[in-house]
């Protein structure tokens, strides 16, 4: 097991042993619906090559480095879930990641079949949009909490341009990328106020156009402000390694990202 995955499937584990002392912990996580709005803070390390019509022959990037992207950024995030019944659920994410840099490169760059030499100015666009929805069967239900199997997709919408008006070349690819990911799912509640939660997937694939690993860590506290809403804080961290060959986007995207997450959760 990757050693940072241990710690959380460790807790979780404990979780679904542990009888909470209070009697109002039941109560405290009998909501069917709820819904997050919060401000994810990023910090971004990512790596990309874009071939032409020969691979491998893109350049490899860093676009924090190489093309002057924000390193560190503050996005706007929505999460929630939907509880059939105590033991099935459905949650979901969604945030955007797109950023945009004005650079003078320093090396040459082939990008999507295009050169860029040395000491033109670039500007560039990468849009990252993310999609979740995973699926979770709970197979311990405790007053203090639950844990569950999940398995669901992790849903990668990615577009690239650099342009340099001074050369007049504009080049881009984009793909769309549904990652199947399984994992493990919980909750535990302290008391009716305060509540742990936490997730862990995985995903490792090489079929048809897709080959690559992604691993997506949470764990957050919720405290319950008032009947139907709490408030919370998370940390997020994600690791994506995939490569594409397909019509319209050729080439390996490594992109990581961990976060900070502030968010008001309203549960009904």
């Amino acid at each position: 097991m990757n050693i940072r995955l241990a710690p959380l499937f460790t807790a979780l584990v404990t979780m679904g042993t542990i009888t909470l002392p209070y009697a109002d912990a039941l109560a405290a996580g009998s909501d069917r619906f709820g819904i997050s709005l919060g401000v994810f803070i990023t910090e971004r390390d990512s790596k990309t090559r874009i071939d032409g019509e020969n691979p491998g022959s893109g350049t490899p990037i860093d676009l924090e480095s190489d093309l002057g992207l924000d390193k560190s950024d503050s996005v706007f995030r929505v999460d929630g879930y939907f509880k059939f019944n105590e033991k099935h659920r459905l949650d979901f994410s969604v945030f955007d990641l797109s950023r945009t840099a004005f650079k003078q490169i320093d090396r040459d760059i082939e990008w999507d079949g295009e050169i860029y030499p040395i000491d033109t100015d670039i500007s560039a666009l990468f849009d990252l949009n993310i999609y979740k929805l995973a699926y979770t069967w709970s197979f311990l239900q405790r007053d203090s909490g639950y844990l569950g199997v999940t398995g669901g997709l992790y849903i990668a919408d990615i577009g690239t341009t650099l342009a340099a008006e001074s050369i007049g070349q504009v080049s881009g690819a984009g793909v769309t990328a549904p990652l199947p990911v399984v994992g493990m799912r919980g909750e535990y509640y302290f008391s009716d106020k305060w509540s742990f939660r936490g997730s862990a997937e995985i995903f490792a694939v090489d079929y048809g156009d897709y080959s690559g690993s992604l691993y997506d860590i949470y764990a957050g506290i919720d405290y319950q402000l008032f009947e139907n809403m709490a408030l919370g804080l998370g940390l997020n961290s994600v690791k994506l390694n995939v490569g594409v060959e397909k019509a319209g986007f050729n080439g390996d995207v490594d992109w990581r990202y961990d976060g900070a997450l502030a968010f008001i959760k309203l549960n009904f």
